[in-house]
C-alpha cells in the first residue's frame, strides 16, 4: 500500500504532456518562415497559416504577432515588433527546437520533412 502514491506519481510523470495551442502554432509558423528561408523553391502560404489559427480557435491576430516576434528575434531587433514575454519565449524555444531538428537531420532531410508536415502552409513557388 505504501507503494500506491509512488506508482501513481509515476503514471502522471509518464503521461504524454500536451503543449498550450498557441505554443504549438507557434513552432509550426516559425517552421513555416524557415521552410521558406531554408528550402529552396518553398514558398509560404500565409492566409493558410491565419486560417489555421482560427481553427486552433486563437485570438485573431495571433499570426501577424508571432510573424512580428519571429521577425525581431531573428534580426536582433532589426524588422518586425518585441511582444509580450511569453510570446517571445515560445518563439525562442521554437527556435532552439527547430535548429536542434535541423542540425540533427541535415537542411535536405529537414526540408524534405517539412514539405510532408506544412502541406498546407508551405508550398513550392511557381
Amino acid at each position: 500500500m505504501r507503494y500506491v502514491p509512488v506508482l501513481i506519481g509515476l503514471l502522471v510523470a509518464a503521461a504524454p504532456v500536451h503543449a498550450d495551442p498557441r505554443s504549438t502554432y507557434v513552432t509550426m509558423v516559425l517552421q513555416a518562415f524557415a521552410a521558406k528561408v531554408e528550402c529552396p523553391g518553398t514558398d509560404l502560404v500565409y492566409q493558410d497559416l491565419v486560417q489555421k489559427a482560427q481553427e486552433m480557435h486563437l485570438p485573431d491576430g495571433t499570426t501577424e504577432k508571432v510573424r512580428k516576434a519571429i521577425a525581431f528575434m531573428h534580426t536582433g531587433g532589426k524588422m518586425g515588433e518585441k511582444q509580450d514575454d511569453e510570446l517571445m519565449s515560445e518563439v525562442a524555444i521554437a527556435t532552439q527546437s527547430t535548429d536542434l531538428d535541423q542540425r540533427r537531420l541535415g537542411m535536405t532531410t529537414w526540408c524534405h520533412d517539412q514539405k510532408g508536415r506544412l502541406a498546407g502552409f508551405i508550398r513550392t513557388k511557381e
